[in-house]
């Protein structure tokens, strides 16, 4: 499954990161298998699920310095998998293309966490 075309649609938010999850997997699934991929396939897998699961633990927190907490791993899950699309991409070109659109809205995801973390005035 692709990540969601975002272009103005409104999207839950566990929906969305549940859809991005299994847009990683599928990605790691088609990486070619090598002694330099393999760590980074493992690490894209962790960091790409961990966002939608770290959301789903927020969305039920008892409190607001716990819901804080888990929007913070969210945004940082987010960042890491950005990274390691990179690095996927650095190490086999040919994933660039299929890479893109995940690396987008990793960003878009981290976006979303940093204004939900960010102060209000």
């Amino acid at each position: 499954m692709d990540p969601p075309s975002n272009a103005g649609r409104t999207y839950d938010l566990g929906q969305r990161t549940t859809e991005f999850a299994k847009a990683i997997i599928k990605f790691a699934k088609s990486v070619k298998r090598s002694p330099v991929n393999n760590p980074l396939i493992s690490q894209i897998v962790r960091s790409g699920t961990s966002i939608g699961a770290n959301y789903g633990e927020a969305d039920d927190a008892e409190t607001n310095k716990r819901f804080r907490y888990l929007i913070a791993i969210c945004q940082r899950e987010a960042r890491e998998t950005k990274y390691w699309l990179q690095l996927l991409v650095s190490a086999d070109e040919a994933l660039k293309e299929t890479a893109a659109p995940l690396w987008r809205e990793a960003k878009e995801l981290h976006l979303i966490f940093c204004a939900i973390l960010k102060p209000k005035p």
